[in-house]
């Protein structure tokens, strides 16, 4: 079995995703959305997104990727390439690249679906989704929502284009 390998973002309209190694803005439904999609699979992220989290997210085994040879987080699986920690998610149906910047970046290239949360809004920041050719993708959901404080945002589903047959 295949590993479906999925990039979980939430992101503004200018495309920032954080600030000094934090989110932006404040949307306890987009982080229960990432628990529900997240829960039982593997995540991978980079670490500074790990050492951002309050801890290890309960039900997930995560993995870190990260150039320093010394580093170590106990109860995570800790490897030094996105090749290695696809490797690590092997027999999972989905893993989920959660951040940051850098790791979406290589992990574009490599992604079967983006699950992004649209937030209808421009935030300040110092981290920022990257740029992706959107003929490659098509959008197969969209979920439009307004938190209370009337701030819109948007669960979307991209899928990547199946490359056309000759």
């Amino acid at each position: 079995m295949k590993t479906r390998l999925s990039v979980i973002a939430a992101m503004a309209k200018n495309r920032v995703i954080g600030i000094n190694n934090t989110l932006p803005w404040r949307l306890p439904e987009d982080l229960k959305h990432f628990k529900a999609l997240t829960t039982g699979h593997h995540i991978v992220m980079g670490r500074k997104t790990f050492e951002s989290l309050p801890g290890i997210l309960p039900g997930r085994p995560h993995v870190v990727i990260t150039r320093s040879p010394v580093f170590q987080a106990p109860g995570c699986i800790v490897v030094n390439s996105i090749d290695n920690a696809l490797a690590a998610c092997k027999g999972d149906p989905e893993a989920f690249i959660v951040g940051g910047a850098e790791l979406y970046a290589q992990a574009m290239a490599l992604a079967d679906r983006l699950y992004l949360t649209e937030i209808q809004a421009d935030y300040p920041g110092d981290a920022r989704f990257p740029e992706f050719d959107r003929s490659l993708w098509h959008e197969t959901s969209r979920d439009i929502h307004r938190a209370a404080d009337g701030l819109e945002y948007h669960f979307v589903i991209y899928d990547r284009t199946p490359p056309a047959s000759l």
